[in-house]
């Protein structure tokens, strides 16, 4: 049982994964793993990134199943949304590396956690509204 904790973020963290992007990009990661027959377990979107529970065949070393999956989901985001090339340039929409942690027996953790991982960040989002002033303003 090869299974992945996978985090990873578009360039510079922007918060593009929104919308119709959000859409598009969830069916292109969909597709592309269908495609090398890795199993999506448990995903979800955030506005600056992603994080995926899959189970990947043996046969598919993890670092070649990323490289393959950025950067074809990269190349098939500028096809279908020719608008980002100017934001993003050279066609580069991920940024370099990844997180990823083998999962054993706390796989219900590593759900829980992708599931709760959106309102975490909401609510980390409301105790950081406050502006703080500049201690050396006179």
């Amino acid at each position: 049982m090869c299974k992945y904790h996978i985090v990873f973020t578009p360039k510079y963290r922007r918060k593009i994964i929104y919308n119709q992007y959000k859409i598009d990009i969830r069916d292109i990661i969909k597709q592309l793993c269908s495609y090398k027959g890795v199993e999506i377990i448990e995903g979800h979107l955030m506005p600056d990134h992603i994080h995926m529970f899959v189970s990947i065949p043996p046969k598919i070393s993890i670092s070649s199943f990323m490289g393959y999956l950025k950067g074809k989901s990269a190349l098939m985001i500028f096809d279908k949304h020719a608008n980002l090339k100017y934001k993003f340039g050279n066609r580069h929409f991920w940024a370099e590396g990844y997180y990823v942690s083998t999962v054993g027996l706390n796989e219900a953790t590593i759900r829980k956690y992708i599931q709760d991982q959106e309102k975490h960040d909401i609510a980390l989002d409301k105790l950081s509204v406050k502006e703080f002033e500049d201690p050396f303003k006179g």
